[in-house]
């Protein structure tokens, strides 16, 4: 057994909850193993346990009153028979963590060479200039340019993508043997998430580092490892190497997580009521017709909302930024329009100017041939953080009340009766109009930030990456609801997004946006298809893909004969 990296065997992972002696299993007897220099990917949905499994490892469970059963080693260490000192010398030396978000990982008030250095100085007896210079070459051989400036920067002062790397760069810092990845990739835009696992493809390759990789996202689990490991509530129901479990699942829930995965390659659902409002006077007419009841209908033709060369800038003088520039688009009822970029391309201001949340420094914004003013009626807007955006001391029923009342609505019973309905048809239950916020699942959440979007009879809903955060199968039941949803009511929808995949399956057409302007424009399979623009094609080709071999290949070519 020696020979092993990692070697789990029978592993349960019990949670305290409630009074004394209350407790609920995490993990239910889980075992594995991974040789020195492999990658294993773990995935499955959110609550599938494995990110405990992950910190089972590293013995982050210790001193918290979690019950640990079965036995863990990391390089012959038994983890829950270890001492604190041996623990010590296992965390950083000889395996290492990256954890989702980079920005509540990293000290705030300090340099983030000197956060290396720090942990560095914790495993190797060396002076504080030794552990700086280390600190910069693990920042340049993570791809941090100008290292040795880099590295007397805060972490606000990078981007998210290079604060990831600075996280991957401190887990190098003591050279370990095991690298454990926890989502490291979920927060960053197709183009930064592709230069990443890059980055980890290229440390297991030339520093011999053996991969743990935890992840929702199927797609990235098959660009970098050997083999799947497939959890669902506590249990592992399917293990092997990445392209035969791919190819072949045999388990039913891992046919299922695999079929939820959004494609660009997989055919479009059709969308009766986007092909109704595009087909021109008559199509518009009928789809508008399914609003008449809702938000009332204007003429067959006037769009929903339209940009006419919207602008936006922040600062003063030299330090003035241009997040959009002259940005103008239309959307009618019944249409979805897909808006995609990397972080910081605009998309995201420009949504908020589409329904009054900001102003536009010049150019105007109509709403159904309306000039507006404000924030304008019928529209509505769905965040990409429910947890935030919805208040933590109202039930979840009154959250969805509250744009009625905003409205006028003062008969109670009417807001309520018309709050327990939308419950329901978001697929939640009459009953949990009393619960809270944190009561709710992140797709429970953001059912309850859709219901209350639809509270007030929008004609169009603006949503702002509304199911990044969320695990594929659930990202596909979002999706979903908003297509019923919209076929039944003709709204409009702007679907801002950086998951190009999710993007072809929802919209009919797609505006593809680079330094606050609009690049590309027009029917999402056209675009797709045939990308005019090369940064539409840069894009599309950091798209994850599900076969292992094409990743390689993908690879390859980007790398180049060496």
């Amino acid at each position: 057994m020696s020979d092993l990296l990692v070697d789990v065997r029978d592993l349960v992972v019990d949670f305290p909850v409630g009074g004394p002696g209350a407790y609920v299993r995490a993990v239910d007897g889980v075992s594995f193993t991974m040789a020195p220099g492999h990658a294993l990917g773990i995935v499955g949905e959110s609550g599938s346990g494995k990110s405990t499994v992950a910190a089972a490892l590293l013995g982050l469970h210790r001193g918290t009153g979690t019950r640990l059963g079965g036995t863990v080693r990391v390089a012959g260490t038994d983890v829950g028979g270890a001492s604190a000192a041996e623990l010590r010398r296992l965390r950083g030396a000889t395996a290492a963590m990256v954890f989702q978000d980079p920005l509540s990982s990293l000290d705030p008030y300090h340099a983030v060479g000197d956060q290396i250095a720090e942990v560095y100085r914790v495993h190797a007896a060396v002076s504080r200039r030794a552990a700086r210079a280390r600190a910069v070459t693990v920042l340049d051989r993570v791809g941090i340019p100008d290292a040795v400036r880099r590295s007397r920067a805060r972490p606000h002062e990078f981007s998210g993508g290079m604060r990831q790397r600075a996280l991957i760069a401190m887990a190098l810092a003591c050279e370990p043997r095991l690298l454990i990845a926890d989502e490291p990739t979920t927060a960053l835009d197709v183009t930064v998430q592709a230069q990443i696992l890059d980055l980890l493809h290229g440390l297991r390759r030339e520093e011999g580092l053996g991969l743990l990789l935890v992840t929702h996202d199927v797609g990235v689990a098959a660009e970098s490892v050997d083999e799947l490991l497939v959890m669902r509530d506590g249990h592992a129901v399917e293990r092997g190497p990445v392209a035969e479990v791919l190819a072949g699942p045999a388990d039913p829930y891992t046919r299922a997580l695999l079929a939820a995965v959004p494609r660009l390659d997989a055919p479009r659902k059709p969308r009766p009521a986007a092909a109704a409002a595009s087909a021109g006077p008559s199509g518009a007419a009928a789809a508008s017709a399914g609003l008449a009841g809702a938000a009332g209908g204007d003429g067959a033709d006037v769009p929903v909302v339209e940009a006419l060369g919207l602008r936006r800038e922040f600062g003063r003088g030299k330090r003035r930024v241009t997040a959009v520039g002259g940005v103008s688009l239309a959307v009618r009822a019944g249409e979805t329009l897909g808006v995609v970029g990397e972080s910081g391309s605009g998309k995201s201001t420009l949504g908020r100017m589409l329904v009054g949340l900001l102003e536009p420094t010049s150019g105007r914004v109509r709403h159904a041939g309306d000039e507006a003013r404000g924030i304008p009626a019928g529209v509505q807007m769905v965040f990409q953080d429910p947890v935030s955006s919805l208040n933590p001391r109202r039930s979840v029923g009154e959250s969805i009340a509250d744009p009625l009342r905003a409205a006028g609505e003062r008969d109670e019973a009417a807001v309520r009766a018309r709050a327990l309905a939308l419950l329901e048809r978001v697929g939640l239950e009459p009953a949990h109009y009393d619960r809270y916020p944190h009561e709710f699942s992140g797709g429970q959440r953001q059912r309850v930030g859709i219901a209350r979007a639809l509270a007030p009879r929008p004609r169009l809903i603006v949503c702002d990456e509304p199911v990044s955060a969320l695990d594929v199968t659930t990202q596909a039941q979002v999706t979903a609801l908003l297509a019923e949803l919209q076929q039944e009511l003709g709204i409009a929808l702007v679907f801002i997004a950086h998951d190009l995949a999710v993007v072809r399956q929802v919209s009919d057409r797609v505006a593809v946006m680079r330094g606050g302007e609009i690049v590309e424009e027009g029917p999402v399979d056209e675009v797709y298809d045939r990308p005019a623009h090369p940064y539409t094609r840069q894009l599309l080709d950091a798209v994850p893909l599900l076969d292992p071999e094409l990743a390689a290949a993908r690879r390859h070519r980007a790398v180049g004969p060496s």
